[in-house]
């Protein structure tokens, strides 16, 4: 009979922000596959746990599924872990998700912490509705183009954002979004977790201003007050050119005014 694999999310930094219910799945398995198995031996040691780890991350995700898929197939119980939160959601597992779905294995999520849903609920942005984007591209012409082409979304935007790159970061948004409001979760559930809220030159100036920026990081940008407006779009960059605003700038400007995608209204000007 195969085996089954338990996805099971691990705390993101404070240590009691695991469920009992991961406990007794991580005790009552037959292996661990996590990404760094000195991160999780931690985790086990700390809960008194000695179970056999294999590493799973980024490097061997492809030659390891294979190997993973095989030991379910044989009866083998997996509880796959990432160093932090939930497995999947910006780590690595997919495959062996869908390699074991196809092989007719069994998986069985174990929910518990998640970044993304903690700097949400605490934010004090829209819950209503929200997208998770993951990392934003490191380069700046990639991370302004990835901006724009979300400008359209009437929701909460969630990101994933390296300590080194959030000024820059901030400072893309700031160029984009204009005066949306933006939400700086950082060191979540740790000893120094804070929130900075204010528009991204605020959240930023913020920033700057400390010796060095550390710690995990999750970005939020919370919807735009749009402006209403009846001048149709034609008009309103043809003014805006009359003003002597290059065609592309004006176009990106109405765009932002109006929540729009520069794509949108480029197709409707030309």
């Amino acid at each position: 009979m195969p085996g089954t694999l338990y996805l099971v999310a691990t705390p993101i930094g404070n240590l009691e922000d695991i469920t009992l219910r991961a406990l007794r799945v991580l005790r009552e398995a037959d292996l661990v596959a996590c990404e760094d198995t000195r991160q999780t031996g931690k985790l086990l040691a700390h809960f008194g746990i000695d179970k056999p780890m294999v590493s799973y991350h980024d490097h061997n995700e492809a030659s390891r599924t294979q190997e993973l898929v095989a030991k379910l197939d044989g009866g083998t119980n997996v509880a796959l872990v990432s160093d932090a939160g939930t497995p999947l959601v910006s780590d690595p597992g997919y495959r062996l998700v869908t390699a074991s779905l196809a092989a007719g294995i069994s998986v069985v999520p174990i929910p518990g912490a998640s970044a993304v849903l903690s700097a949400l609920s605490g934010a004090g942005l829209p819950t209503d509705a929200f997208r998770f984007c993951g990392f934003l591209p490191p380069k700046q012409g990639q991370r302004k183009k990835a901006l724009e082409t979300l400008l359209g979304e009437d929701c909460t935007l969630i990101f994933y954002e390296a300590p080194h790159r959030i000024l820059d970061a901030l400072a893309d948004i700031a160029a984009v979004y204009v005066e949306r409001p933006v939400v700086v979760g950082r060191e979540l559930t740790k000893l120094h977790e804070e929130f900075l809220r204010g528009t991204a030159d605020e959240v930023r100036a913020q920033l700057a201003a400390r010796p060095s920026v550390k710690g995990e990081i999750v970005l939020l940008i919370g919807k735009g007050a749009l402006v209403a407006s009846d001048t149709p779009i034609e008009d309103a960059v043809r003014e805006l050119e009359q003003k002597g605003v290059p065609r592309m700038d004006a176009i990106k400007q109405v765009a932002r005014e109006r929540g729009l995608s520069k794509r949108d209204v480029y197709k409707q000007v030309t």
